[in-house]
Order: C-alpha cells, then structure tokens, then sequence
C-alpha cells in the first residue's frame, strides 16, 4: 500500500475530491483484503490514461499483466 499512496502523490493537483476519496478508500479495502490488487491498480491505470501522467505511463507495476505479478485473486 505505500507503493499506491506514493502513486497518489503524483496525482494531488488532478484529482477531485471524489476521485480522491474513492482511490483512498479502495486502497483502504486492498488493505483490509477486502478487494484484489488488481481493483486498485485499475483505478490508477485509469487515471494515469485520464490525466496523462508519463512517469507512471512506463512503469511496469501498472503495465504488467496479472499472471506476471501474480496478482490475489479475490476469494
């Protein structure tokens, strides 16, 4: 989760509030393992497109495909 809160950081002159507050509280849910890494790392994938963020464009964190990062599966 620090990885996701310091990938927020490069968004804070972007988001709205809302937009802020949903990615906190799915980061949160993450977490709790209440939701797969791979609902977080969506919503960061959308906004890295939304909001043209290039650092974040070539990291392989966010472009990798599941089976490679062996993302949790939600139960």
């Amino acid at each position: 989760t620090n990885v996701m809160m310091h990938m927020l950081g490069y968004f804070k002159k972007d988001l709205t509030g809302d937009e802020k507050q949903e990615m906190l509280e799915i980061i949160k849910a993450y977490r709790g393992e209440m939701v797969p890494l791979v609902v977080p790392l969506t919503l960061f994938s959308h906004y890295v497109r939304k909001y043209d963020q290039p650092y974040l464009k070539q990291q392989t964190y966010l472009n990798s495909h599941s089976t490679s990062l062996k993302l949790r599966k939600h139960a």
